[in-house]
C-alpha cells in the first residue's frame, strides 16, 4: 500500500458549483436520536420483470437483512432510517452530466449491469425499477456518513456500488455512492481525511479512479487479483483465488495495521462486500460465514479502538446465504457492543 498525493482532483463542473449543490441539497436529513443509524428503505430492492434474475446479484437482499433483523428481535422496524433520493442536482456533484444522460439509453444501462435484456425495455421502466432503486441507496451512503460522525458508526444497508467513477459506471454499479458520500462528507461535516477500507472481493476500481490524486483519502482495498476488473491499484493486498479463512483474516490484520501507521482519518468508509463467501461465483474466494463477521468485527473495533466513527456499505454478494451472513454480523456487532441497536435480546 502507497499513500496517495497530495493534490485535489478538480470537480466536473468546478469547484464553487460542486459545493453549491452539496450545500443545497436536501438528503442530509435531522435523524431523531430515537432511531438507530441502520438506513434502509423498502424501494432498495429490485423487482425488474424478472430481468433481475439474470445478474448473479441477489437483488433483493437487502430486505432479506432487514427482515432477519425486525423479525428476530434485534431492530425495530421504526427505528430504521428511511434516505431520501438521491436527485440529479445530487449526483452532479461526482457524476458528469454527459454520464447522466448516457443513462437515458437502455443499451448503456444494460451494459452498465450486464443485463442484455434491460436494453429492449423501455428507459422510463429502466428508470423506475433499476435506477431509482439505485438512487435511494446513494441518498442512503450519503446520510450515513453524517450519522456515523453523529453517533459514531452508521450502517447503510445498501450501496456500495464501487465500479463506478464519475465517469463510468459498470459491475452492476450505475452511481458512485462511495465518491459522492466522501465529497459531502468533505463540505458538509467539515473534515478532510476519510480512509476507505473495501474489503469486496473486487478491486473497488470507480473510488480507486475518482480519489486517485486526491490525498485526503486514503485507499487500503483487499481482493482476488485474479478477477474483475484487472485494474492497477496501488493502495492494494492481492488475495489469490481459493484463499482461505485464516489466512484471509491474517492479511487484514496486516494491512489494518499498515494504514493505521500510514494515514490517520476523521472518517471510516467501509465497503464491507460479502462476495470472499466461500462458494460465491463471482469472488472465487473461500471465506466462512464466521470468517466475515470476525472480518467485520475486526473493522468495526480498528475503528472504535481509534475512536474513528465509521460508515458500513454492503456492497456485493451473490449468494441467497448473503443476507444471513450480514444479518448475523450486524447482530455480533452488537452483541459485542461495537454498535448500539437499542433493542438487544437478553
Amino acid at each position: 500500500m502507497a499513500a496517495s498525493s497530495s493534490s485535489s482532483p478538480a470537480a466536473p463542473a468546478g469547484e464553487p458549483l460542486r459545493q453549491k449543490r452539496i450545500l443545497s441539497s436536501k438528503l442530509y436529513l435531522d435523524v431523531p436520536s430515537s432511531k438507530a443509524p441502520v438506513v434502509y428503505s423498502p424501494a432498495y430492492d429490485i423487482s425488474f420483470l424478472g430481468l433481475e434474475k439474470l445478474h448473479p446479484f441477489e437483488s433483493a437482499k437487502w430486505g432479506r437483512i432487514c427482515r432477519y433483523l425486525t423479525r428476530e428481535g434485534h431492530l425495530e422496524k421504526r427505528k430504521l432510517v428511511e434516505p431520501l433520493e438521491a436527485c440529479k442536482e445530487d449526483l452532479l456533484v461526482v457524476h458528469t452530466e454527459a454520464y447522466l444522460n448516457s443513462l437515458k439509453s437502455s443499451y448503456r444501462v444494460a451494459s452498465i449491469v450486464e443485463v442484455p435484456p434491460v436494453s429492449l425495455v423501455p428507459n422510463w421502466i429502466v428508470h423506475k425499477k433499476l435506477l431509482y432503486p439505485f438512487r435511494k441507496q446513494v441518498g442512503g451512503s450519503i446520510l450515513s456518513a453524517k450519522l456515523a460522525l453523529e453517533r459514531g458508526w452508521s450502517i447503510n444497508v445498501g450501496g456500495g456500488f464501487h465500479h463506478c467513477s464519475a465517469e463510468e459506471g459498470g459491475g452492476f454499479c450505475v452511481y458512485a455512492d462511495i465518491s459522492l458520500c466522501i465529497q459531502f462528507a468533505f463540505v458538509r461535516l467539515n473534515i478532510s481525511s476519510v480512509l476507505i477500507i473495501d474489503l469486496d472481493a473486487h478491486q473497488g476500481n470507480g473510488h480507486e479512479k475518482d480519489f486517485a490524486n486526491d490525498g485526503r483519502v486514503y485507499i487500503l482495498d483487499m481482493y482476488n487479483a485474479g478477477i474483475y476488473p484487472f485494474q492497477y491499484i496501488d493502495q492494494k493486498v492481492e488475495l489469490v483465488s481459493g484463499t482461505k479463512t485464516d489466512e484471509y483474516l491474517e492479511q487484514l490484520d496486516n494491512a489494518l495495521e499498515v494504514s493505521k501507521s500510514r494515514f490517520q482519518p476523521q472518517l471510516i468508509v467501509y465497503n464491507a462486500g460479502t462476495d470472499i463467501l466461500d462458494g460465491d461465483p463471482l469472488g472465487k474466494l473461500e471465506i466462512s460465514p464466521e470468517g466475515v463477521v470476525t472480518r467485520d468485527e475486526k473493522v468495526f473495533r480498528f475503528a472504535k479502538d481509534q475512536n474513528i466513527p465509521l460508515l458500513m456499505l454492503t456492497s456485493g454478494g451473490y449468494m441467497k446465504s448473503s443476507a444471513r451472513v450480514i444479518a448475523d454480523s450486524i447482530i455480533n456487532l452488537s452483541n459485542k457492543n461495537l454498535i448500539e441497536l437499542g433493542n438487544q435480546l437478553g
